[in-house]
């Protein structure tokens, strides 16, 4: 029995080899750190062996790794294991597996300002990785995306024919597209999946629906033009294009509009519009309006008072959250997108003199350039538009230096009259 024990001493001269109660065997051995470890998996989870041998096989291959210097206590090992394989995926995620994830992202963290961005604004960008991206990047891995081939798309997204106006010099989608993918790019730059951000300059957005010597003062209707649109308008909807035009809302803020959102005087001869939500025209709801600038009050133009008191009376029903434009005359349901721009584009056509393809929008901008030609101030316009950014509302400073031209001749005038009258020359 002494000769038995000393031969497996031998045997086992490093480490130990136990048969379990389940017949398979375990092998267990000194680490470098001191401690007694139990065979295990390269997950770091429990190992067995079917036969003593395999187990003496297994303990001789890690005792020749301690003495390479090659061991890591097991969960170390699992770990550092684990880490280059997620990072060996990262390195080879495909631009449809990174784009996908991007999008996910993007619905929960905050944007510019830190905000949530929009839920319409994460489809919009879905919209262009599904209809643009996608196809031309999509099994390419993120790490292989450089300069030449971004370059490429662009050119193959600069030359696609316009889907809304057929045989126009530009598609309107080139530069939201190359845009989105810049965004999904500068992503993985960040994340470390790309080395570098290709150097591809974005394409000029340009108009699609006019040549290039259409000018923002063409989308400038006359008071008759847009009387003429509220006439074209069916009831009970045509209140929409006074709304546009002289209290310069936006589609969706139009829409959105609710009975207690028009507060008046005493005499109701009288009333302040207040802009507290807007109809999102993608996802259908309510929702709050494009910024915080957005969230504003007005003085409704006396001129359209009358019709505004006749349109509440007669066709909105009653409650303060009544829709001013509703599906129907006293209806509890506001308009949709949808329906409105049908609405719109029959009633368009109607009226005389109007540039093709005239949008509902233009007329805000139509009542934004009135609004400067009587002298209103930047920040006035911008309070009234409810613009977050000064650029997008500097298109109305020529109205307002045309007024100011006009402001100038007659004050020289005055000036020129009371020098006359007192006898002295002008320069």
């Amino acid at each position: 029995m002494g000769t038995t024990t000393e031969k497996r001493q031998r045997r086992e001269a490093w480490g130990s080899l136990r048969k379990l109660p389940s017949k398979r065997w375990q092998a267990r051995y000194p680490g470098p750190d001191g401690t007694v470890y139990s065979a295990r998996t390269e997950d770091d989870k429990p190992l067995t062996f079917l036969t003593k041998g395999d187990a003496r096989a297994w303990l001789n291959r890690m005792h020749d790794r301690i003495a390479r210097g090659e061991w890591l206590p097991p969960e170390e090992a699992a770990r550092r294991r684990r880490a280059e394989a997620e990072s060996a995926a990262i390195r080879d995620v495909t631009f449809r597996e990174y784009a996908e994830q991007w999008l996910v992202r993007i619905a929960h963290e905050p944007g510019k300002g830190g905000k949530p961005r929009r839920p319409a604004t994460v489809l919009a960008y879905r919209g262009r990785v599904n209809n643009y991206l996608m196809e031309p990047l999509g099994d390419v891995r993120v790490r292989d995306i450089d300069t030449t081939r971004v370059g490429a798309l662009t050119a193959r997204l600069v030359a696609l024919p316009s889907v809304l106006k057929p045989g126009a010099k530009h598609n309107g989608v080139a530069g939201d597209a190359v845009d989105t993918l810049k965004m999904i790019l500068r992503a993985a730059v960040r994340d470390g999946i790309l080395t570098a951000m290709p150097g591809v300059p974005t394409p000029a957005r340009k108009s699609v629906r006019h040549d290039d010597g259409h000018t923002p003062e063409d989308d400038v209707a006359t008071p008759s033009q847009v009387d003429a649109l509220y006439t074209a308008v069916q009831e009970p909807w045509r209140i929409a294009v006074l709304l546009a035009a002289w209290c310069q809302l936006r589609r969706g803020e139009v829409l959105g509009l609710q009975r207690r959102d028009i507060v008046w005087d005493a005499e109701r001869k009288a009333a302040t519009l207040y802009v507290r939500r807007q109809k999102n025209g993608t996802t259908g709801k309510l929702a709050d309006p494009k910024s915080d600038m957005g969230v504003r009050s007005m003085a409704v133009p006396p001129h359209m008072i009358d019709r505004l008191r006749e349109h509440l009376e007669g066709r909105v029903a009653s409650g303060p959250t009544a829709p001013v434009v509703p599906t129907e005359a006293r209806g509890r349901q506001h308009l949709s997108a949808t329906r409105w721009n049908a609405v719109w584009s029959e009633a368009r056509k109607a009226v005389d003199g109007l540039p093709d393809g005239y949008r509902f929008h233009d007329l805000r901008h139509t009542g934004l350039t009135r609004f400067a030609q009587e002298g209103a101030t930047l920040a006035e316009l911008m309070r009234r538009g409810g613009h977050a950014d000064v650029n997008v509302v500097l298109r109305y400073q020529k109205a307002t230096m045309q007024r100011d031209i006009d402001l100038a001749a007659r004050m020289s005038a005055t000036v020129e009259e009371e020098l006359r009258r007192d006898g002295v020359k002008s320069a």
